[in-house]
């Protein structure tokens, strides 16, 4: 029995490919007069900014994809799967409130807040506990996950407080978030086929001794 559906699978897949691809194509149809090194990934989907429908499209699919991988995460924690399918809808509202052309807007700046918080934490509160668990779903490397995207959410709004290099930061901490759901589908995956070659050996050493 699959640990994860096929269609989750193809969710977890498709979350990092939509978001590069996003940010890949809107910064080449954007120009030369942006720079992706020191500016952000909501400038691309700004009000105003030729195509901004391409990167607000990948971002909406993006939380959808989160949502879809959430339901199908079966053997993650419940308390995990829903605030990773929360993280999804806060990508999605991302993708409704875009920045105006000048100044900022505090909807959107609270609704990236809450978003990279919620798929942060997801990983550690996804972990399960009871014995022998996939790996990426065990309290350590769960842990590890989200203490590392908590500090890269901290070293993004530093630089960005400074005017540093923040669309750089962003760009990794968020290929990082939408990365890792694929990373515990593929963890389940795998712990699935683990067992069930252990459970063949079995099975055929009972049949013999009978």
């Amino acid at each position: 029995m699959r640990l994860v559906p096929w269609w989750a699978v193809v969710s977890a897949v498709c979350a990092p490919l939509l978001l590069v691809g996003g940010w890949a194509v809107a910064g080449l149809l954007h120009g030369p007069g942006y720079d992706p090194v020191t500016e952000t990934i909501s400038l691309l989907a700004r009000r105003g900014a030729p195509d901004r429908w391409v990167m607000g499209a990948a971002l909406m699919a993006l939380g959808v994809c989160d949502i879809v991988t959430a339901l199908g995460l079966r053997p993650a924690f419940l308390l995990g799967r829903i605030v990773l399918a929360a993280g999804g809808v806060t990508s999605v509202l991302v993708s409704l409130s875009p920045v105006p052309h000048q100044g900022a807007s505090h909807l959107h700046g609270m609704t990236v807040v809450v978003g990279f918080s919620l798929l942060a934490l997801w990983p550690c509160l996804a972990a399960v506990r009871r014995r022998s668990p996939p790996w990426a779903l065990r309290p350590g490397p769960a842990a590890l996950a989200t203490a590392s995207m908590l500090l890269g959410a901290a070293w993004f709004m530093l630089e960005l407080r400074h005017h540093g290099a923040a669309g750089a930061v962003e760009r990794l901490v968020t290929a990082a978030q939408a990365a890792w759901p694929l990373v515990v589908v593929l963890s389940c995956l795998r712990h699935a086929a683990t067992g069930s070659a252990r459970a063949r050996p079995a099975e055929a050493d009972g049949r013999t001794s009978r």
